[in-house]
């Protein structure tokens, strides 16, 4: 099968985005920094607290990646942070990211409509937050209208995932390439077990 990937340039900068009520202290998203540092250390990493507000959390990721180079970016996200990295991977400036997304939202304007109210961090339920109605029109106004350039993106969805709906996922981002994870859950608990293809999609490993 043709990498889409294997005439693209070497990467040099990678961005992480983490999901709802999540944090860069995620598994994947020490997983994958732990193997950035020891495998890619001259690769620039960011990995943000995104905001709750998703308009203040693009303004964020716009301003921050406002210098990367559009041939030699990446991003990857998980969840909310999937549909995040798809709509920054979607700006103009950045049509040439190449993207890694693991169980991302379609619609977290929908989904997140019932989560209105005070929420707790996952990874530290004393630190809360308060999730807004306008934050629901705000996800709903940046969902982009179609998905360019399907070879730039690599979803993994599991057909285990407990939160959402993998056919409407695998639906969204049909196409190639595409790996659709027998079982396994919304986290993705076998990560590791994918992350040396989702690494040679991003051009970060031979």
């Amino acid at each position: 099968m043709h990498d889409p990937a294997a005439n693209r340039q070497p990467v040099t900068h990678l961005l992480y985005l983490h999901g709802f009520r999540s944090s860069p202290r995620s598994a994947k998203a020490q997983r994958l920094a732990r193997w950035m540092a020891a495998q890619q250390p001259g690769v620039a990493w960011w990995c943000p607290q995104l905001p709750a507000s998703p308009r203040e959390a693009l303004a964020l990721l716009l301003e921050g990646t406002a210098a990367w180079p559009a041939d030699r970016s990446a991003v990857v996200g998980s969840s909310l942070g999937g549909f995040y990295a798809t709509v920054l991977a979607e700006t103009p400036a950045r049509r040439g990211w190449r993207v890694g997304l693991v169980n991302p939202a379609v619609d977290p304007a929908r989904d997140l409509a019932a989560h209105i109210g005070e929420q707790a961090a996952w990874h530290d339920p004393a630190e809360r937050f308060f999730f807004q109605p306008a934050f629901v029109d705000e996800l709903r106004a940046m969902t982009p209208a179609a998905i360019t350039d399907r070879a730039r993106y690599l979803p993994l969805i599991a057909t285990g995932d407990e939160v959402l709906d993998w056919r409407e996922m695998a639906t969204r981002y049909a196409g190639e390439p595409l790996l659709v994870v027998p079982g396994s859950d919304h986290a993705l608990s076998d990560f590791d077990d994918h992350l040396p293809r989702l690494l040679r999609h991003l051009c970060l490993s031979p």
